[in-house]
């Protein structure tokens, strides 16, 4: 799938990170990788972490597909608030995933420290109310968070008007935000990953065209456990050679869904444009990030160079084609959006570029293993917060590979 176009400002603005072989011969590992992404990228740092022999493959420069569309900002909210999850599968589940969720940003801001890459910045966010109308819901969303602990302040529109230009009537704000490269960020964790004493393999530019189930003695199967009796899977490459591995792991974004005769997420397309460096940032709530009650809705962030983010104004994906035509109209709308929001702040546009996302009905993720596809672990469906459920997958997964426990697994698992 042609996930991209246009400028991503990412990979114009670190070029190129790391150089990695295409595979030009037979190999055999415990688990195979698709994707090289951030998701990827850190289910491939989590197991070498625990010592397992992993081989990743991407048909693209790593890194280079939708993980650099990605606008990087990390938050616990998930596309549907607390308490329109509450609604779907309870109080308490819905609460155990915002804390989840809020438990991978740090998370993530640690691993990023570690590896040294990424330029992770703790942010506070303010989730806007568009109209006077979402006022109240907006307040009992408010009041659920804090009921259950979560670090939050309520905005009047006073207070909006006293330290903003943004016309919005309510607002919440987090304590638990924060602001990433993601391109950067992948590109250090998978170093990492492969400066490992069991350090992962890492192949670019090499295509996986097929793959089938194989018994002990290298026989097609029948579908049964991958894991057991030394049985596993084969994955062939376009240039013909084959990858023999124990477990499977899909990690290739929304292409994941090719696996699937019936797709377990709907694909939408996003729009996004990063400024030249700002003359003032007259009129922005500090350093926060700003998102808004309305769907769709517009998101917006700083970086560290001294620019603005702005991004979303989604459509339903239909094809490449649809989606790269709809670019300067789009770009065009997000520019008005900032004039509207921040009326002293030039927004010359330096690159706008749009990429495609899945979503599940729910907004949560499937991770784990498919019906039916047993020894195969997913990773897919990650809606707005792409970062952070690739976190909660490569901890779920790792444990699942292991033999360990994850109490998280269940909330996030197909058929849930």
């Amino acid at each position: 799938m042609d996930l991209i176009s246009g400028c991503p400002f990412w990979i114009i603005k670190n070029g190129i990170l790391g150089v990695y072989p295409t595979l030009r011969e037979n190999v055999e590992c415990e688990v195979a990788i698709i994707g090289g992404g951030v998701s990827g990228a850190l289910i491939g740092y989590r197991l070498a972490e625990a010592g397992i022999d992993a081989v990743m493959l991407d048909k693209r420069d790593i890194g280079t597909g939708s993980t650099a569309a990605s606008t990087s900002l990390l938050q616990y909210e998930t596309d549907l608030t607390l308490t329109e999850l509450s609604g779907r599968m309870g109080e308490e589940n819905a609460v155990r995933v915002y804390r989840a969720c809020r438990a991978a940003v740090k998370s993530i801001g640690a691993l990023a420290r570690r590896v040294k890459g990424g330029d992770f910045t703790g942010r506070d966010s303010l989730y806007l109310a568009n109209t006077r109308r979402e006022v109240a819901g907006l307040k009992r969303e408010f009041e659920l968070r804090r009921k259950h602990g979560f670090d939050v302040s309520w905005w009047t529109r006073k207070r909006i008007a006293g330290e903003s230009s943004l016309p919005h009537h309510a607002a919440i704000e987090s304590h638990d935000a924060a602001e990433i490269d993601a391109f950067e960020f992948t590109h250090a964790v998978v170093r990492a990953a492969a400066e490992m004493r069991k350090g992962l393999r890492v192949f670019d530019r090499t295509a996986v065209t097929s793959w089938k189930r194989v018994d002990a003695r290298g026989a097609v199967g029948k579908g049964r456990s991958a894991g057991g009796g030394g049985g596993g899977f084969v994955l062939t490459t376009a240039d013909g050679f084959r990858v023999k591995a124990r477990r499977l792991v899909v990690a290739a974004g929304y292409e994941s869904l090719n696996f699937f005769r019936k797709k377990p997420a709907k694909c939408h397309s996003t729009y996004a444009l990063v400024t030249e460096p700002l003359e003032t940032r007259a009129g922005w709530p500090g350093e926060r990030l700003i998102w808004e009650t309305a769907r769709p809705y517009i998101y917006a962030r700083t970086t560290a160079d001294g620019r603005a983010i702005i991004g979303g104004y989604d459509e339903e994906f239909r094809d490449p084609q649809r989606r790269d035509a709809l670019l300067v109209a789009k770009t065009g709308a997000l520019q008005r959006r900032f004039g509207q929001l921040f009326p002293e702040i030039r927004c010359d546009v330096a690159f706008s570029w749009t990429g495609t996302f899945a979503e599940t009905k729910d907004s949560l993720p499937y991770i784990g293993e498919a019906p039916g596809r047993p020894g195969i672990y997913f990773a897919l469906g990650y809606g707005g917060n792409g970062v952070i459920f690739s976190a909660l997958a490569a901890e779920i997964i790792r444990a699942a590979i292991v033999g360990e426990r994850n109490a998280l697994a269940e909330l996030f698992r197909f058929g849930r």
